[in-house]
């Protein structure tokens, strides 16, 4: 499929993918900022496969696992997450961390497409517990470049780290730029 991305994603649509993650990184989160569009989907998995990150698995509203897509979506690494319960997800994702289920997931902080100023913190809190690195994502539809960066060094004040992460996404536009991380 790599090659069929490359070709729609790169050739036809003219995206870039900035890759700056060390070769040898094995287990991580993603965090993807800004979410505004459904769209993100779609580039996500592009970006994804051209990056040869196929293993990501992702958290999705739980909506989207029931019928007839829900296959679709469990197929291409998605994990459902009811939005409307408190269930201990922080929890349950730093355990399949531990247990090997999953070495890498892609989570976005906003939880939301819509603007939210109050990101979520469960990815610092699944990263500190699962003692893995962030990588931080966008796709800036303005200038048509996903990056994916080198691993944020987390400190011990979540709010400061989200503070930070902010400042770097701040300028990379989503397709709905109202939207996005201000």
């Amino acid at each position: 499929m790599r090659p069929v991305y490359r070709f729609f994603f790169q050739t036809l649509c003219g995206w870039r993918v900035q890759d700056d993650r060390p070769s040898d990184l094995k287990r991580f989160i993603v965090v993807v900022a800004p979410h505004t569009s459904n769209w993100d989907f779609v580039v996500g998995l592009a970006v994804r496969s051209i990056a040869r990150m196929n293993d990501v698995k992702y958290l999705g509203k739980s909506a989207l696992f029931k019928p007839p897509y829900g296959w679709f979506f469990r197929a291409v690494g998605g994990y459902p997450v009811d939005r409307s319960k408190h269930n201990n997800l922080v929890d349950a994702v730093v355990a399949m961390f531990q247990r090997g289920d999953i070495k890498k997931i892609a989570i976005t902080p906003e939880g939301t497409r819509k603007y939210q100023p109050d990101w979520k913190t469960g990815f610092h809190r699944i990263a500190t517990g699962a003692g893995v690195p962030i990588i931080l994502c966008t796709f800036d539809y303005r200038n048509k470049i996903a990056i994916l960066t080198a691993p944020f060094q987390l400190t011990s004040d979540p709010e400061a780290d989200i503070a930070r992460m902010k400042d770097w996404f701040r300028p990379h536009k989503g397709k709905n730029p109202e939207d996005g991380v201000r």
